[in-house]
Formats: structure tokens, C-alpha cells, sequence
């Protein structure tokens, strides 16, 4: 069984830190973790909770978390809650020693404690929050000891994960409760090879390392959130009845502790202001009791600028942290709140809050929100774009009242606000976002002798998967299997719906001695899910043991087939050409066309070509096969995705394979084409879309790179209908092949670098007067347009089609004496251009490959390929 423990040194029965627990266990909880927390009761002594006993704290919490908080500590000697004040005030704010050897006696009978709860429970996995925040640091250093112990005994990696929502200087810093930067009191960060630490954001990572730069393994978790919007329902529709709010009141909602720090007399002030000219309520979610002297100040407050009826103090609220519907426990919960609310309020004090996670959950719920100008406010949402009125005084001035009454008014400024941030957040903090470097961060550390990631995206492949799976488990090298440690597996799901991931997971359980980790990507798309795959891969590989060692992630696809000797072949030829992409053979089966010659023989004329560019120039990756050395991968930032417009909703662009490769090559990556690693293309590609073929549509059509859906349905049938070509649609169909082979595999290389003109292999093929003719064409075109970079998607397409008209007849001269005299002549012109005179051709084909409004240069090319 595996077990994750986590501790709160929040010492409240609900928080931010808490419900950010219960979110990032349920990652664990998902792949069959136990739960356990402590909330901390024993730990803060400023909460008054210390040895005060559980009671129904597990309600607020979802029910997969058993609360078990560490035992018989009210046992040790000497420690309580007025001890860890005196430490606090002495030790770490004024440094007096005269406590340390009462603090290092404690810490380790506290340690024994920590111990003998793990073992009881058999620990795997632990999580501390705030840890670092040194309001206790008897517990922080029995937690340390505690780690070590634990670690070596049961041979764990880095089974602890230390994150921190508060940090000194982020909590209170002109107070000088923890003492004077840079802190010198304060128990450092352990460096243990079983703690990997996490921050909120960068400022927070780049602030620590400065604090604590012995620390090497520091990532950043922002704190997540289900983007869904709160809706109202039969579940919550009595909400505001409940808590006598008329239906037609504009209602702010407040979740907080109701404490000073909080600032919530800034609400009561707005509602007073706002009052004046509409129906308005502000509902305070927070616990009435932990400070009531705060609680009986604000009431006074509210009495005394005459709004009591309008303010609610509803108490603590179940976080719905797993946003299943039902709240813990039965009663309302947050996102309740959030259905029912026109505005979400976080004025806030000034240097007290770290994240703003109400500010989180309103965006991810589609609620508008108002906050303060607090301290990390810019960090964390403001820099990065997000809508809201900010209050930058220290109570609501008549100009931010004016701000909040014109967005509880206006109906199509609250719609436009909650749009834009919520597609931003989902971008920014969504939970896939966690889940992403959790996933990372939970697996098996990679081999000390794993050299490749062979990434797999799947979406609805269980007719294929095993046997993709089979050949990848089989892969040769010499006269023997090649070795399992010296690659992985990383299958990348994209919302299959079929018994795709069951499959995947049936296989690695099958065979144990070849790594094999599932990854999900929620955004659909291939181009995405290959992109999550290689940041995976990449991220686990460099922090493997052997990391000067070079190490390469490699793309597949789940409907081709890969030759035995595919990654070893790829592998050889990476380590002895240094090269940054390594690039495959792709090929059809010439079986699989036996019955339609006139397909085959467009096909097979494009695979000869396609061999003598790559053999050229290296070729550039596909999808369907390709290896990247994981530093050129990190340099490039990896797989980049483009979206386009198609019938009124972006989509993915479908070549970040190619514009990928683009972009290594661009940082000086260079490129090496291994023949003998040989990809099998599935015949599906062609049959799902021969019509598009022979229209030249098969990858959509004015510009817009979109592919037709070639997947199996769920139940893996497939209605292609499989047929040869007409004579006329044969001629159709190699015209569009060659047309977008040529500018793609002789043009676009010489275009990034065209010294590769001098080079002899390049000159032998073009001969020395065509090559020194489209050296010159190509400076004049990069002059002419001020090209400074072609990595920037489509930027190399305009001058690629230009110098394929230009020299389009000696182009395919020289295909003719390379490949064969069946290549033929260029396909015909487009009719614009056939009867430009002569002395204004470039001009005029400068005018028709710029035609961004109608695409015709995209559609007369075939827009992206065909074979």
C-alpha cells in the first residue's frame, strides 16, 4: 500500500494551505494513495487549538482524508504552547541560545514521535505545508531528523515534498516575528536527497535560492484550480433563502479567516459606499471564533455605518476542493457561494497574503473579483494580464466604489471580464498545470542508464496500442534484444474513450523490466499531447544520475510501425554525429497498394524524392518518428503549439513536428538523416483521406493547417473507402505531393542556411550555376522582405514559394537526374501566373505568395502535404 502523510503548520481546521493539501493529495488519492493529515493543532501556538482534540474538522474535508495527527506529544516533557512562544520570541526573532538545548532536546523526542507514526502507517509519500515558516521550529527539525531517518531506512528517494505558501519575507516581514533578514536563526533548508522543494511562483523559487542556495532541487507548483464555472442548481438553489438574501441583490462574497490581516472593515466600507445606490449583501465565509475581538469590531463597524442587515457572516463554508457536486459533509460549500455571488472580494492587507486563492477560485469559477494592491498581487495575477479593479488606498476611495458598482451593473463587462480570465487562469494555474510536474515529481526517479524517451501520444487506439506497444518492447540491437534500461516508455493520453490507458496499463504491468509511465493531456490534440510528452521526458531526464550523458527524447505515433532495429539504429547514429534531430525513414508497405497501382506509383515517386533530400540536407522531423537531443529540446522550449481559426474556433496547428524542427535548427542544431531507422506510415493516412488528396486538402485548405480526423472511432472500426485513382486524379494527386515536397524539402533548408550551396554533396546535386543563382535569389528575398528569423510559424513559406517558381524548371531538372526521368516536369502554373509577362514574374509572384487573405498560394501547394 501506498501512503501519503501530510502536516499543516496553518493550525486552523480549514485554510488556504489546508484545502491546497487536499487538492495536491488528490493527485495522490488517484493513483491509490492512503491520505493522511495533520492539521497542525500541536505546532502553532498563536491559533489557541494546541492539544485541543479533533471533533468534526473531517467534515470540511473530502472523506478519502483520515486525519492523524502526530501522538502523544501533550507526553514530551516540557513542551507546550508557551514554550513555542518563547522560542519563537527568543531564538528566532532575538537569537538567544540560552533555549537551544531545550529546543534540540524536544525536537528529538518529537522526532520519535514522527517516526513511530510513519512506521505505523507505512509512509511512502510526505508532504509538509509551510514548513519552512519557522513558527515552530522544534517540529521543523524533528521533521528534518525525522526525514533523514526515515529516508535510509527504507532506501526512498525524494519521497518528501516541502512546499511553502509563506515564507518570511512574504508573512508579516515588518513585523520582525521571525527576525531580521536574512533570518540567521531560522533552521535552514535540509539538502537531503529525500526532499524536493516547492514554491508558489518564481519570485518565490528565485527569493528562496538566494535565502538558501544550497538548495538545488526548488520547482515551482502554483496553487491549482478546477476551471469549471459554479453554477447554480437543485443542490444550492436555496442558498440565498437560506441566508435571507433577496434573489435580486448584487452579493460580494468574502472567503477568509476573520482575523485583522484580513482587512475585511475594506468589504464593510464598500458596502457601505455601494449601498447608496443599489441592493447589495456581502457574504463573509470564515470562522467566527478563532479571533473575537476582530469578529465584534467588525460587527460594531457595521452597525455603525448602518449596514448590518447587508452583511452575513455565514461561517466556515466545506472547500469542495474536489468539485464533486456534493459538499463534505452535506452543508454549502465555496463554490455554493461562487453559483450565487456577482463578485468575489480579497482586500487584503498589504504584505499578510502570499497567493490570493479566492482571487484563483473566482477566475476559475467564470465570477468577477476586486482586490487589493497587495503585495504579491502583481506576481501572481496582475503581470500576467488578468481583469479587476484594484484597491490601491487604504479604504474603498468614491472612484474604486464607482469601478465595482459599473461591473455589478454592467452585464456584458462582468460577461467580457470572466471570459478573459478564465481562459488566461486555465492557461496560467490550471489543474492539469499541477498535475503535470506532480506526475514528474511522483514516478520512479529515471535509470542511471536510460538514454531515450520514446514519447507516444494515443487518443482512442486500443486496436493498435498492444501491438505498437509489442514492437517497442521487441527492439533489436545486433543479434539480440536491445537492452530495456536503456530507454522508456512515455504513452501519452488525449481523453481516449476506449480501453486505450487500461491497455497501457495492462502492458507495463506485464512487463515490468521496460519503464512504461502514462500521461494525460486534457487540451485535445496531438500536437499538444507530444508536447506534454517531451517536457515530461525532459524533465525527469535531467535530473537522472548520468546527466552530462547525452540523453534524446524520441516522438512515435501509435498508428505506425517501427522497424526492429528502429531505436537502436537512432541511437548510433545521434551519439556518433553529435547531430540535435535525428530524422526517420518513413515508408508505406508496397503491399498494402498491390490492387491500386496509380496510388502507389504517386506515392512511391514522393518517397524517392523525400530520400534523396533528406540524405541532403537531414530532413526535418515528423511526428511519426524522430529523436531530439533533450538540451536542444530545453533550447528550442520544446514543442511549441500554434492555433488557427477554423469555422469560427481556434484549433491546433498541425506541423509543430516540422516548425520544431525549424526551430532547433535555427539555434544552430543540426540535423542528421538515418535511413536504416525506418518508420512504417499506416495506410489509414492515406485511405481516411483520399478525396482531401486529391484536392490538395488533406491538411485543410486557405491556410489553415488542419488535418481531417483520421483516428478510429472508439469501437475501432474504420469506413474508409479503399480505392485507386483515376488516371486524372493520380496526376492530381502527385502534383500536390510534389508541389509541397519541393519548397519543404530542397528550398526551406537552403533558406536557413545557405552555405550548405557551397558545400559539394549540395552543389553535385544542383550544379554549381543553379546553386550560386539561388544563393544570390535567396540573399536578394531575405534582404528584400527584412527576414530576421524564419522560426516564427509560415515565416519561411512565402519565400520558399517564391524561389519554387522561380527556378521550378531547373528545380526538376535536377530531380529528374537525381531520382528519375519519371519525376516529370513542374505541375502547371496557377492561372494568375501564366499570363504575367515575363519581365514582371517575380513581382507578380511576390504578390500571389503574400496573399494572406485568400490562401491561394497555401491551397495551390497542397497547404502542408500529402504523402
Amino acid at each position: 500500500m501506498t501512503v501519503l502523510w501530510g502536516v499543516s503548520f496553518d493550525a486552523t481546521p480549514l485554510s488556504g494551505v489546508v484545502v491546497e493539501f487536499a487538492k495536491t493529495a488528490r493527485h495522490f488519492h488517484d493513483r491509490g494513495y492512503e491520505v493522511h493529515l495533520d492539521l497542525g493543532y500541536d505546532i502553532k501556538a498563536d491559533k489557541g487549538r494546541f492539544f485541543v482534540p479533533y471533533r468534526d474538522e473531517a467534515r470540511l474535508l473530502p472523506p478519502w482524508i483520515r486525519l492523524s495527527r502526530l501522538p502523544g506529544l501533550d507526553t514530551v516533557a516540557g513542551y507546550d504552547a508557551a514554550l513555542v512562544t518563547e522560542v519563537l520570541q527568543e531564538v528566532v526573532e532575538k537569537g538567544e541560545s540560552r533555549l537551544l538545548p531545550r529546543v534540540a532536546r524536544v525536537a528529538d523526542a518529537l522526532c520519535e514521535r514522527v517516526l513511530s507514526l510513519w512506521e505505523s502507517l507505512g509512509v511512502t509519500r510526505v508532504l509538509v505545508e509551510n514548513g519552512t515558516l519557522p513558527e515552530n521550529i522544534m517540529v521543523t527539525r524533528a521533521l528534518q531528523q525525522a526525514i533523514v531517518a526515515y529516508g535510509a531506512r527504507h532506501r526512498l528517494g525524494r519521497y518528501v515534498l516541502w512546499r511553502d505558501h509563506d515564507l518570511m519575507w512574504q508573512s508579516e516581514p515588518g513585523s520582525g516575528k521571525y527576525g531580521s533578514p536574512p533570518y540567521p536563526h531560522v533552521p535552514p533548508l535540509l539538502d537531503s536527497v529525500h526532499v524536493r522543494y516547492l514554491a508558489l511562483h518564481e519570485r518565490a523559487r528565485a527569493l528562496t535560492r538566494a535565502w538558501a542556495p544550497h538548495v538545488r532541487d526548488i520547482d515551482v507548483l502554483p496553487n491549482a484550480f478546477p476551471h469549471r464555472a459554479a453554477t447554480a442548481g437543485p443542490h444550492n438553489a436555496t442558498f440565498r433563502a437560506d441566508h435571507a438574501i433577496p434573489d435580486d441583490a448584487r452579493l460580494i462574497a468574502r472567503t477568509t479567516r476573520i482575523i485583522p490581516q484580513k482587512r475585511i472593515d475594506r468589504d464593510i466600507h464598500l458596502v457601505a459606499r455601494l449601498a447608496r445606490t443599489m441592493d447589495v449583501r456581502l457574504f463573509v465565509a470564515g470562522d467566527t471564533e478563532e479571533d473575537p475581538r476582530e469578529y465584534r469590531r467588525l460587527t460594531a463597524l457595521a452597525a455603525a455605518l448602518g449596514v448590518t442587515d447587508r452583511i452575513v457572516f455565514g461561517g466556515w463554508l466545506a472547500p469542495d476542493p474536489d468539485a464533486a457536486g456534493t459538499p463534505a459533509g452535506g452543508g454549502p460549500s465555496v463554490r455554493d457561494l461562487l453559483a450565487h455571488a456577482d463578485l468575489v472580494s480579497f482586500l487584503t492587507s498589504y504584505d499578510y497574503d502570499s497567493y490570493g486563492n479566492p482571487i484563483g477560485e473566482a477566475i476559475a469559477a467564470k465570477v468577477p473579483y476586486i482586490t487589493s494592491a497587495y503585495e504579491l498581487y502583481p506576481t501572481v495575477y496582475g503581470d500576467k494580464g488578468f481583469r479587476a479593479p484594484v484597491l490601491h488606498d487604504d479604504l474603498p476611495t468614491p472612484a474604486f466604489a464607482n469601478e465595482v458598482a459599473q461591473l455589478l451593473n454592467d452585464d456584458d463587462l462582468r460577461s467580457a471580464t470572466v471570459e478573459h480570465n478564465h481562459r488566461l487562469g486555465a492557461r496560467s494555474f490550471g489543474r492539469s498545470t499541477a498535475a503535470g510536474l506532480l506526475d514528474r515529481l511522483v514516478l520512479t526517479p529515471m535509470g542511471t542508464r536510460t538514454r531515450m524517451s520514446v514519447v507516444l501520444p494515443v487518443y482512442n487506439e486500443a486496436a493498435q496500442l498492444t501491438a505498437v506497444l509489442e514492437s517497442l518492447y521487441d527492439q533489436r540491437d545486433g543479434d539480440g534484444r536491445l537492452d530495456p534500461e536503456l530507454y522508456e516508455i512515455v504513452v501519452v493520453d488525449n481523453n481516449s474513450t476506449d480501453d486505450t490507458v487500461a491497455l497501457a496499463e495492462r502492458f507495463a504491468a506485464g512487463h515490468p523490466d521496460l519503464p512504461l509511465h502514462i500521461v494525460r493531456e486534457p487540451e485535445q490534440g496531438v500536437s499538444c499531447a507530444r508536447r506534454t510528452g517531451m517536457r515530461f521526458a525532459a524533465d525527469r531526464s535531467a535530473g537522472r544520475p548520468a546527466g552530462d550523458e547525452r540523453f534524446y527524447l524520441v516522438s512515435a505515433d501509435a498508428d505506425c510501425r517501427v522497424d526492429p532495429r528502429w531505436l537502436a539504429t537512432l541511437l548510433k547514429a545521434m551519439d556518433d554525429s553529435g547531430a540535435d534531430i535525428g530524422v526517420c525513414d518513413y515508408f508505406y508497405r508496397a503491399e498494402h497498394f498491390a490492387d491500386r497501382p496509380r496510388l502507389w506509383d504517386a506515392i512511391s515517386r514522393t518517397l524517392r524524392c523525400r530520400q534523396v533530400a533528406f540524405s541532403l540536407f537531414g530532413g526535418f522531423p515528423d511526428g511519426k518518428g524522430f529523436a531530439v537531443e533533450r538540451r536542444a529540446h530545453d533550447r528550442a522550449g520544446g514543442i511549441e503549439i500554434f492555433y488557427q481559426v477554423e469555422n469560427g474556433r481556434f484549433v491546433n496547428h498541425l506541423s509543430d513536428d516540422w516548425d520544431f524542427g525549424i526551430k532547433v535548427s535555427a539555434l544552430g542544431g543540426s540535423r542528421v538523416y538515418v535511413p536504416a531507422s525506418r518508420v512504417e506510415i499506416n495506410p489509414r493516412r492515406v485511405d481516411h483521406a483520399l478525396e482531401e488528396v486529391i484536392e490538395g486538402k488533406a491538411y485543410g485548405s486557405h491556410g489553415t493547417i488542419v488535418m481531417r480526423d483520421i483516428r478510429p472511432a472508439a469501437d475501432g472500426r474504420r469506413t474508409a473507402r479503399v480505392r485507386d485513382l483515376t488516371e486524372d486524379e493520380a496526376r492530381r494527386a502527385w502534383e500536390f505531393s510534389i508541389k509541397d515536397f519541393t519548397p519543404k524539402n530542397l528550398l526551406l533548408p537552403v533558406l536557413l542556411d545557405p552555405d550548405l550551396l557551397s558545400t559539394a554533396p549540395v552543389r553535385d546535386f544542383f550544379g554549381a550555376p543553379l546553386a550560386d543563382a539561388l544563393r544570390r535569389r535567396v540573399e536578394e528575398i531575405v534582404h528584400e522582405m527584412r527576414i530576421l528569423d524564419f522560426t516564427p510559424i509560415h515565416r519561411y513559406k512565402t519565400p520558399s514559394f517564391r524561389l519554387y517558381f522561380e527556378f521550378a524548371d531547373q528545380l526538376f531538372e535536377r530531380l529528374r537526374a537525381a531520382v528519375g526521368d519519371d519525376i516529370g516536369g513542374p505541375p502547371p502554373l496557377p492561372p494568375c501566373l501564366a499570363d504575367v509577362p515575363r519581365e514582371r514574374f517575380r513581382e507578380f509572384v511576390a504578390y500571389y505568395c503574400e496573399d494572406r487573405e485568400s490562401g491561394d498560394a497555401h491551397d495551390y501547394f497542397g497547404n502542408g502535404g500529402v504523402f
